[in-house]
């Protein structure tokens, strides 16, 4: 019995610091992996054909971001109704998001978090999609709204407010551009602060716009005194554009970035359908239709602290004024203060 228990002990000191090699040959290992995949990605993060005297990578490798975005959506139409011009406006519930982004040389992990959706003060829908590369970039934003309220006015009657869900309204827009000058100018710089921007440059842009609509307009009594009554409404438009633009960076002062850019493209391709009660309206082409997206940005880098403001405009009109023209806006405001460690 006491060989027996004299072996298992021989064993068990054999078996320590085999697990122990095999912990730290291991642990090696995955330190090993880890730096080797570190150095592809620092290196794949920071090659690239660009001009340093102009743009530059951030020295530091993490990036911690927070961020209040502030968006918005309106809708003018106007046109001839029963032989009478009419101009309404309706806006759609402001969205609030606070967010927060984490990014190591290049990939980023983010959270939003909409305190109203929470409250229940917010039913609406929206989801952004962004990316800016220093060659290609897009702006995907998807909204399902009925909470639109307004004004209507006609002439000869007045003006009646249009009440929330009236209108129901899911939109698709989507814009999509290439940068000619990426070698001194960076659309990044100021929107995901990916770059620096160190001295002044601006370049020629080739954009693609879309934008998909489908909505209802309720039939329903508006104003009891004068009985006016809006029909019911079903519309759907498909609208592709093709056009460019020019943006440009400028760096007043070491540590500042002011960005403005704007990308007109004209509608190419239209599929409108629109039913007024059970009249089929046609919407004819009416030059110049267009889809027109800005942008505009302040930055402010102090140390490896920055803060600043950004802003993302979508326009577009269809139709004719003398008839039936519909104006559909889009916009996002976005302040943010971030650290590079």
């Amino acid at each position: 019995m006491k060989r027996l228990q004299l072996g298992k002990m021989a064993n068990h000191r054999l078996l320590l610091p085999f697990l122990v090699s095999c912990l730290s040959f291991s642990s090696a290992e995955a330190q090993n992996m880890f730096q080797r995949v570190d150095s592809f990605l620092t290196a794949s993060y920071m090659k690239g054909d660009i001009d340093t005297a102009y743009i530059v990578r951030p020295k530091t490798k993490w990036t911690l971001l927070g961020r209040l975005n502030i968006s918005g959506a309106k809708i003018e139409t106007q046109g001839q109704a029963n032989g009478h011009h009419f101009y309404s406006e309706m806006k759609a519930d402001y969205k609030s998001t606070l967010s927060a982004r984490v990014s190591y040389l290049g990939f980023s992990v983010s959270m939003a978090l909409n305190p109203a959706k929470l409250l229940g003060k917010y039913d609406d829908y929206e989801l952004n999609i962004n990316s800016y590369g220093r060659r290609f970039g897009f702006d995907i934003i998807y909204q399902n709204a009925h909470n639109f309220t307004g004004w209507q006015d006609t002439e000869g009657r007045g003006r009646v407010k249009l009440p929330a869900g009236l209108l129901t309204q899911k939109t698709l827009n989507v814009n999509a551009f290439y940068t000619f000058n990426n070698r001194r100018f960076s659309y990044p710089a100021p929107f995901t602060q990916s770059y620096i921007q160190r001295r002044s440059a601006g370049s020629f842009l080739l954009a693609v716009s879309g934008q998909g609509q489908k909505g209802t307009v309720q039939g329903e009594k508006l104003d009891v005194s004068t009985q006016t009554l809006m029909q019911e409404m079903q519309f759907k438009m498909t609208n592709i554009g093709i056009g460019g633009g020019y943006a440009y960076n400028y760096v007043p002062h070491n540590g500042w970035l002011l960005h403005i850019s704007a990308m007109p493209t004209f509608i190419v391709y239209s599929n409108t359908s629109l039913i007024l009660g059970d009249t089929r309206v046609p919407l004819h082409y009416h030059f110049p239709e267009a889809i027109i997206t800005g942008r505009g940005a302040v930055v402010r880098q102090v140390g490896n602290k920055f803060f600043g403001m950004s802003m993302v405009f979508n326009f577009n009109n269809i139709g004719d004024e003398e008839n039936l023209s519909v104006h559909n806006i889009k916009w996002r405001v976005r302040t943010f203060f971030g650290l590079r460690l």
